[in-house]
């Protein structure tokens, strides 16, 4: 039965209709902000995900590029395999950004407009106060995971280039001319996965967060 009911409650979302979706959550007993640090731990699995194939797929670029024996062409699947990986994992964080906004932007908007509900000028204040640090650590967060974002497209394109090079140009002396390449791959790939990290570790700590602090 429970199966079912949340299988209906996926169907509110992929309808659109976004305030039946949150009421037949909170129907559940899932709060916005449970719902909230879900997604947020979504779009940061899909982060580590993207980090995983790019780490993988920088290192199986370097046992190409600087090929010493062994099956050139099974180094080079394994290459195609990462980074055709890291494509499909990437993919998939934009649409996971764009739920925890959904949501946050629907938690944000109730805790404030229920701060007019209270009688308690003390409590008021208390509940106030907890929103803007909340909201401005997730606005903080939230920059932080759009830059990671917005710097992986460019990486992903440079990796495009040298594996469909490498595609219809697998001998020696295509490979030699790579090797000065190697650096610029090199440092594109560690840059966005510093950036990657620096999103999954404010996420995490986000979450965390949500998770000690009194509900609204």
């Amino acid at each position: 039965m429970r199966h079912l009911a949340l299988a209906f409650l996926a169907l509110f979302a992929l309808s659109g209709c976004q305030s039946a979706y949150f009421a037949a959550m909170d129907e559940a007993g899932i709060s916005k902000r449970q719902m909230l640090a879900g997604r947020i731990e979504d779009a940061r699995d899909a982060q580590k995900d993207t980090s995983k194939h790019l780490s993988s797929a920088l290192e199986n670029y370097r046992r190409v590029v600087h090929f010493d024996g062994g099956d050139l062409e099974k180094r080079y699947d394994a290459l195609n395999d990462d980074y055709q990986a890291s494509v499909k994992s990437a993919n998939a964080i934009h649409q996971r950004i764009a739920s925890v906004e959904n949501v946050a932007d629907a938690l944000f908007d109730e805790w404030n407009d229920e701060l007019g509900q209270y009688t308690r000028q003390d409590l008021r204040a208390a509940s106030a106060k907890e929103l803007d640090r909340t909201h401005a650590e997730y606005r903080t967060l939230l920059a932080t995971m759009k830059t990671a974002e917005s710097r992986i497209p460019p990486v992903l394109s440079v990796l495009h280039d040298q594996v469909l090079f490498l595609k219809h140009n697998l001998n020696a002396q295509a490979i030699g001319a790579l090797k000065d390449e190697s650096g610029h791959v090199q440092n594109s790939v560690y840059d966005l996965l510093k950036d990657m990290q620096r999103s999954i570790d404010g996420s995490d700590a986000f979450v965390r967060r949500l998770q000690n602090s009194a509900t609204p």
